[in-house]
This record gives structure tokens, sequence and C-alpha cells, in this order.
């Protein structure tokens, strides 16, 4: 009977320790150049590359050395970097003079600066299905569509509201936040005429979007520290699940079925999609204050978030009454996360 107890309770630690295991942690930290903020990071998978907004510049990283091998100037208020590997091109969105940079992938050099009607143009995205460009403007609540064969602007389609990040099915059909509205809008993209709109109410304020094109699961993170998980036929909410405060961005790693949400606080909810009805919190990975967007190599499964270290917060003032904190000189990273299995 005694070592039948012990036994049970071996079994109980044993279970208790795995479940309280941590699966994912900062492997190491990359230097980059430069003082400015930060947003979205782009993974060239084909060429293992990896664009990083910063301010005014795109710092370019070499992913198989963790060198900076490039620095794409003149992206004032730089947002996103989207890949074309197909076109050989990156088209990169610069929120403050309201254009796209069109790059070439292997020498890094400007190709046009295409000047768009959209204000304030955040996120971007490339969709090979369509080869159409979309970059998602804040100011102007619409979607400019530029013809990535071409790099002229064809079209705008209005948003009714505040766009956040996209994600294509590759089949002809995307899909994008509208953060201000608490919904998911679909988009046509032979059309290019919305096709849905989808509220995801509880969620608030979302931000990142993911998509498992197997499953047909859409996952979209909102400001209120939630993950909402919606069917991407119907519109119809599967499952809420809690994530960290101040998240902005949302990767899938499709072989894994694991879906990351990068927090702004210092932290990576890392959720597990088990059936494609239920969804679960593996862990809650330490990273660093600040790291709230991310991108994941699909070749080795790394993820990658930009941030620094931040100094005082100066105090409020009638001109700015919520002032942020200053970062510290020479302290942009990128963190590496990866799987301590």
């Amino acid at each position: 009977m005694k070592t039948m107890k012990k036994l049970i309770l071996a079994l109980a630690i044993t279970c208790l320790t795995a479940s309280n295991a941590q699966f994912y942690k900062v492997s190491k930290k990359i230097n980059a150049p430069g003082n400015e903020g930060w947003d979205y990071l782009s993974v060239d998978n084909v060429n293992q590359h990896l664009f990083v907004s910063h301010g005014s510049v795109v710092n370019v990283i070499d992913l198989k050395t963790d060198k900076t091998i490039a620095t794409i100037q003149d992206t004032k208020g730089v947002h996103g970097i989207a890949i074309a590997n197909d076109l050989n091109k990156a088209f990169i969105s610069c929120g403050k003079d309201n254009s796209v940079s069109v790059v070439n992938l292997t020498t890094f050099e400007l190709i046009e600066k295409v000047a768009i009607k959209g204000i304030k143009p955040d996120a971007i995205m490339y969709d090979k299905f369509s080869h159409y460009v979309f970059t998602f403007n804040a100011k102007s609540s619409d979607a400019t569509v530029i013809d990535a064969n071409t790099n002229k602007e064809i079209k705008s389609i209005q948003l009714g509201g505040k766009p956040e990040f996209a994600v294509t099915n590759t089949k002809g059909l995307f899909y994008v936040n509208i953060e201000d509205q608490n919904e998911i809008k679909t988009v046509d993209t032979k059309t290019l005429e919305v096709t849905a709109t989808w509220s995801i109410k509880p969620g608030d304020e979302p931000s990142g979007l993911a998509l498992d094109t197997e499953t047909n699961r859409l996952f979209s993170v909102c400001g209120n520290e939630m993950m909402v998980i919606v069917d991407a036929l119907t519109g119809k909410t599967i499952q809420t699940v809690k994530i960290g405060e101040g998240c902005d961005g949302v990767a899938f790693d499709a072989k894994n079925k694991l879906i990351f949400s990068s927090n702004g606080v210092g932290t990576v909810t890392v959720v597990k999609e088990e059936t494609a009805n239920k969804f679960s919190v593996l862990e809650n990975v330490t990273t660093q204050k600040g790291a709230r967007t991310i991108a994941i190599n699909p070749t080795s499964g790394q993820l990658y978030l930009s941030t620094a270290n931040f100094g005082a917060k100066p105090e409020p003032t009638t001109e700015n009454p919520k002032p942020r904190p200053g970062l510290e000189p020479d302290s942009f990273v990128i963190l590496v996360l990866e799987s301590s299995k």
C-alpha cells in the first residue's frame, strides 16, 4: 500500500512539473544600430533575412550570422514590411510621408518610392494570389491597393474604421482587424470589395491577426488582454483566451499548431491549438518590456521581437499629458524566442 501511495505521489509530482515546464525561452539577443522606435518585423524566409522597422530606417539582419547587413534609409515613420519573393521585392509602409518604399530583396536598393492617397499607412500585406500589395491606413480608414508588378496604386477600399493587421488566406480573400469598431472585415482580392463584417466582441481594440489556413481559424489579439478565435468561413467566435497586457502582434506556427501573442508588458502568451475548436494557454514566457510585435521564421520555428531599454518617464505637461519614457542609447535589440525542448 505504501509503495502504491509513493507511486501515485511520484506520478502527481511528475505531472505537476510537466504542466509547469517552460517550453519556450529567449535564447539570445541580436543588437542593431539606431535609437528610434519600432513596429513590425518581417521574415524573408527564402533568403533568411529579417526586416526590422526602426523609426525612419529598416534594419536588415542575416539570420545565419545575426549580423546587420543593410540599413534601408528614408522610410519615415516605418510600420511594416511586406515580402514578395516571387517578384524579388519588399514593400515598406512609411506612415509619416504617406508612401510605400519598394526595395530590391537582393541588393536592398530602392526601386521606387510610391506616394499613396491613403493617410498614415500602417500595416502592409502582399497577396501572392492577386499580386497586389495592400496598405492599411490609420487616418483615412481605408486600404490602398498597389499592383505589385507595376508599383502603381489602383484603388482605395473603404473600411469604415481604423484598420490594423491583415492576413491573406492565399486563395482570394483577406481579413483585416478594425481596431476602433471591434470587427474583422473580409475583402475579396479579385473584386477588391468588402464581403463581410464580423463582430469580435467581447474582444476590444484588436491589433495583431494570424490565420491557420488548414483549420480556417483566425487569431485576433485585443487590447483587453484577450485573444478571440474566429471561424474564417462563417465569422463565428469559437473561443476567447486570456493573454498578456499591451499586445500588438501575433504569430502562428503551422508545424506545431501554436499561437504566440507578443505582449508589451514583457511576456509572450503561447496558446496550443488542440483541435479546431479547443485552445489552451501552454505558458507565458518572460521576454522584455516593450516587445509587443512578433514575427516567426517558418524554417527554424524561431520567433523575433523588437524592443529596447526604457529610461525615466518625463513629467506630464499641458502639451504632452501622457509622455512616454525615453529610450536608453544603443539598447535596441531583437529578442530570439525558441523552444527549449
